[in-house]
């Protein structure tokens, strides 16, 4: 049992179940977003038309959250000015610009330019959430190891819960994903080396390729295995698999020490290709069907962060020294 600071506490308080389990709807997304939208012409896709989309994604699902994360430019002060985001459902907010710059086998990432975790911390959010782009063998590896030290030391002095995402990819400039060989290896060597650094939640990838492995077996192994190279509790991103397949994975995740999920796409994706009442009529049905289940099913299955985590033992006199 590990024990943390009290806003790092609260946080996670905010941003989970009675139970200590998380679930997280996840519209962060902004590059990701315009080509979902608009597939032929991405960039004639304003600001205004992302706003719009996740004003109306949050009014419909994120009461059945128990948190929600989004981005600084295009969603997270619209959807509180706009009370899309219910007050009882904690906030992750992205600290990280949009994409990743370098050669694609050494990726580097970096924070939004006008954007910090004092700033997230000073708009009420729960939690600040960085995207790095990580790969052990990559020449960028201490880089992103530092950055995530940094923004984690931000987290430290503010004391912000810190949810890190690390996103893989292939060192083979002809392939853009890993192999399914080298997935599972390095999803956990990745857990294994960031979550030391000051990350309190981590945002993982699912350790193996589904469809090149269909054995559930081999999924609980690597999920377990995950778990153990973890010196922080983890949730289940979604990574724009179908929601069938998402559904299994949470499953056989949480059952092996996952502490929840952030799912965003495997939910909503759908809703990116309707307009109007049609819309607006998949989020209120099968949109909050999905994560209505999400939510009960991490809240029945998940290792509560409880597990992990206690609070700072607490004197009279704890705020001097605070």
């Amino acid at each position: 049992m590990k024990t943390i600071n009290i806003g790092k506490f609260r946080g996670l308080q905010q941003c989970s179940s009675e139970r200590g389990t998380i679930s997280v709807l996840a519209l962060d997304h902004r590059n990701n977003l315009r080509n979902a939208l608009r597939q032929q012409a991405p960039e004639s896709v304003t600001n205004a038309e992302l706003t719009a989309f996740k004003v109306e994604v949050m009014e419909k699902l994120a009461q059945q959250a128990t948190a929600v994360l989004l981005d600084p430019e295009v969603g997270v002060g619209q959807c509180v000015a706009s009370a899309a985001v219910p007050g009882q459902v904690g906030i992750l907010v992205a600290v990280e610009a949009s994409g990743y710059t370098g050669d694609a086998s050494a990726r580097q990432s970096g924070i939004l330019p006008g954007w910090s975790v004092a700033k997230v911390r000073r708009m009420g959010a729960s939690a600040a959430k960085l995207l790095v782009y990580y790969h052990p063998q990559a020449a960028t590896a201490g880089e992103i190891e530092a950055l995530v030290a940094k923004v984690a030391a931000d987290c430290a002095e503010q004391d912000l819960l810190l949810f890190v995402e690390p996103l893989s990819y292939s060192l083979d400039p002809t392939h853009k994903k890993l192999s399914p060989q080298e997935r599972r290896q390095v999803v956990v060597e990745t857990a294994r080396r960031l979550t030391p650094l000051g990350v309190d939640v981590l945002k993982a990838e699912f350790p193996l390729d589904a469809q090149a492995e269909p054995d559930e077996k081999a999924w609980a192994a690597a999920c377990a295995e995950l778990t153990g190279a973890s010196t922080a509790p983890w949730v289940l991103l979604s990574a724009a698999v179908d929601y069938d397949t998402y559904l299994r994975q949470v499953t056989v995740a949480c059952q092996n020490g996952a502490s929840g999920v952030a799912v965003g796409r495997a939910v909503w994706k759908e809703a990116t290709d309707l307009v109007g009442e049609a819309r607006a009529n998949f989020l209120a049905g099968v949109g909050r069907r999905r994560m209505e289940r999400m939510t009960a099913l991490c809240n029945a299955l998940a290792r509560p962060w409880t597990a992990i985590y206690a609070p700072p033992v607490i004197t009279a006199e704890w705020y001097k020294g605070y």
